[in-house]
């Protein structure tokens, strides 16, 4: 049974908020999928997440779309990537299976859904559903242990 949590954004703020609670209770080798529309709020939650992972302030988290992956230092290091741009091939061409399996940093990955077909195992699924201007339903899905423990702290 996958343990599973829907929680509502009303602002960016909030969004911030949820990513930094996940970014407080990560721990190394943690993968983060996240999808959703464009505009949904992607980014917002790992600049969140990224605050949560003590990245220092004179870093300022941005989608990687055109550079296909940002990498900050932190508590823990956090790798973004964006893969809205990349075809199937590429995926090797970047070393997406070394970044997958990376045990010593967290990963955050927009676009999850167009990652090969059971390339996770242990993962943090965030759907990000727009419902008005800034309000949104963030649904997470935890495939593994640490992702349920992830769940098990926000549900508190």
């Amino acid at each position: 049974m996958t343990v599973s949590l829907l929680l509502h954004s009303q602002s960016h703020e909030e969004t911030r908020q949820i990513g930094q609670k996940i970014g407080e209770q990560a721990t190394t080798g943690l993968l983060i999928a996240l999808t959703g529309t464009l505009g949904s709020g992607k980014t917002v939650l790992i600049q969140g997440l990224a605050k949560g992972l003590l990245v220092p302030d004179g870093y300022y988290v941005t989608s990687p779309s055109y550079t296909l992956m940002n990498e900050y230092p932190g508590r823990l290091p956090l790798i973004h990537l964006d893969i809205y741009r990349l075809s199937d091939m590429d995926f090797d061409d970047i070393g997406l299976n070394d970044i997958l399996e990376n045990d010593t940093a967290v990963v955050a990955i927009e676009w999850a859904e167009r990652l090969p077909s059971g390339s996770l195992r242990e993962y943090l699924s965030v759907q990000m559903d727009i419902l008005e201007d800034d309000t949104r339903n963030i649904t997470l899905l935890a495939y593994g242990r640490q992702p349920e423990q992830i769940i098990s702290q926000l549900k508190c």
